[in-house]
């Protein structure tokens, strides 16, 4: 049979409901127990899933509903239920997960007061309410995030609509995750600081993919949560063309990483627009369609999460290295290399980014002199008549190096040092004497970019070698892609400017929490500025009540 008692003016979250309820179904005697606050929603739930009691008719959406299952008849049975909800409330009460007292306010006027620089609202309150709220937050100058679910299309667009006219964004509904200067916004993962800004439509998508990235031992800007729908046809991707637009003009964000779920065809082409409207490189994740090309322009495209992280690592490296790179715009490439595989490997590579052929003939081991620029495998038979390999004395490309003092024309210089048995003992020190003698001569600025072959057991240790080259001012990359892709952008660079117009809420975080008092624990345990909102439904849930004390006000 069914127990049942109503606890009238006390709302909660749902969550927090969930999880008394699964406690108050342990009870001995009991068969299982439903715990949901009085809203039309949740009461028909209880019909449905057979929990009903007529005493629930009564019940507004203030209102704790209690049914319990239980053979039992005696109604003693309700006493230590209530008993057990009362203790389970109080606890809830009292959790603040960082062993600090949480701020909170029972109106929003109050929130707003006892946190004045609050810039977000996130919202998890049940999903026919969030939308007021959520534009209760824009009014207010606030950007929102909706957590919740069962937010009405109309209301959607309305709300993004009016975020973006007013400079906001709205992330969601549906929206699970956002991570903003390191600040977690519902579901998030603990990220390093790094110079990757990324933007989703998909929650888990997101996890992943900053997952991945931390793997490949780097960090994230931001990751911006859309919400699932914005992408939709119906939608038209509004939050996803502010996102691209805010992690565009923010400084830290040297590379941009978008994944989404299935996106309609018409506002994917839209978005991509947007990525091409901004200078920075993309990583462009759209699940379930298959791009003929793998880079249009500045937007690479990836077909899986790995391969997303794997390529915004590769460019975030880049664009890093970038950034620290001598300005050699206007010059041209050449690549002298001692080993056959990796000129080869790099000829092909510089070809595709310049837009230029490979050389087929590979004539005293030319294997790319197109337009000036040119890759030379100095382990050739050429080089190596009556001569040990390069590898083993680096005297002919040592003496290539220093030749490159009067070439002005050359504005980047790339390299290999390869180690291991049977190389030279100290290959990247020999390197660095050549290179400092160039250097002494050199007339214009002239950016050298190495990669090492070779482990860190191998007799010479690939950590030193690399060090070696690093402390006389050489690029080291890890990749012959990362290196040819680097060289290639500081040829076509312009200087960088310093973005001053960076979105406010990028710079700093400060939460009106609303729902899942969780959430606003996770934020001070962080140190965000954050007031949890006890939100509760106006005028007990009264549609007529509650227009009416809005007019009143």
């Amino acid at each position: 049979m069914i127990h049942a008692f109503i606890k009238k003016g006390c709302f909660q979250d749902s969550v927090s409901l969930m999880l008394i309820s699964r406690k108050l179904s342990e009870t001995e005697g009991v068969e299982d127990v439903s715990v949901m606050m009085g809203t039309p929603a949740n009461k028909a739930l209880l019909e449905t899933t057979g929990f009903w009691h007529d005493d629930f008719a009564t019940a507004t959406p203030n209102d704790i509903c209690v049914a319990i299952l239980s053979q039992n008849e005696d109604p003693a049975i309700v006493l230590k239920i209530c008993q057990q909800l009362d203790s389970a409330l109080e606890g809830v009460g009292q959790a603040n997960g960082a062993g600090q007292k949480l701020v909170q306010a029972r109106r929003w006027e109050s929130a707003c007061q006892k946190l004045p620089l609050a810039n977000l609202t996130l919202i998890s309150i049940a999903g026919e309410y969030a939308a007021e709220l959520a534009n209760q937050s824009l009014d207010s100058g606030k950007n929102v995030m909706i957590f919740s679910d069962n937010v009405s299309l109309e209301d959607e667009i309305a709300l993004k609509t009016k975020a973006r006219e007013k400079g906001l964004i709205v992330m969601g509904p549906d929206c699970g995750t956002t991570i903003i200067a390191g600040t977690p916004l519902a579901f998030a993962n603990v990220m390093a600081e790094g110079n990757i800004g990324v933007i989703g439509a998909s929650g888990t998508g997101i996890q992943e993919l900053i997952s991945q990235i931390a793997l490949n031992g780097q960090g994230i800007s931001h990751a911006l949560g859309l919400g699932g729908r914005d992408l939709s046809a119906q939608i038209g991707g509004i939050s996803a063309l502010t996102a691209v637009e805010m992690l565009s003009a923010d400084s830290q964000s040297q590379v941009l990483a978008f994944v989404s779920k299935p996106p309609a065809q018409s506002v994917r082409k839209t978005v991509i627009a947007a990525m091409h409207a901004q200078s920075k490189p993309v990583v462009a994740l759209f699940l379930g369609h298959k791009s003929a090309q793998k880079r249009d322009g500045n937007i690479w495209f990836a077909e899986t999460l790995d391969d997303a992280a794997r390529l915004a690592c590769l460019l975030a490296n880049v664009e890093r290295q970038r950034a620290m790179a001598p300005l050699v715009a206007g010059g041209k490439i050449t690549g002298l290399y001692t080993g056959g595989t990796l000129a080869a490997e790099a000829a092909m590579l510089l070809a595709e980014q310049l837009g230029v052929e490979a050389d087929d003939e590979h004539h005293h081991g030319t294997m790319l002199d197109a337009d000036g620029h040119r890759v030379v495998d100095l382990g050739d038979d050429f080089y190596t008549v009556g001569k040990p390999h390069p590898m083993i004395d680096p005297t002919t490309r040592n003496q290539m190096i220093k030749d490159l003092a009067t070439q002005d024309e050359v504005g980047v210089l790339l390299l290999d040092v390869v180690i291991g048995y049977g190389a030279q003992a100290d290959p990247a020190g020999t390197l660095v004497s050549a290179i400092t003698a160039l250097q002494d001569k050199r007339r214009k600025p002239l950016a050298i970019i190495a990669t090492v072959t070779g482990t860190e057991s191998d007799p010479q240790c690939r950590s030193k070698q690399r060090a070696i080259l690093r402390d006389a001012g050489v690029i080291v990359m890890d990749t012959l892609p990362e290196a040819t892709l680097l060289a290639s952008k500081l040829i076509h660079s312009q200087p960088l400017v310093t973005q001053q117009t960076t979105h406010p809420l990028l710079e700093y975080v400060a939460v009106i929490n609303a729902g899942l008092r969780s959430f606003a624990q996770d934020l001070q345990a962080t140190a965000t500025p954050v007031v949890h909102f006890q939100w509760a439904p106006v005028a007990g849930g009264n549609p007529k009540l509650a227009r009416l004390l809005a007019l009143l006000k």
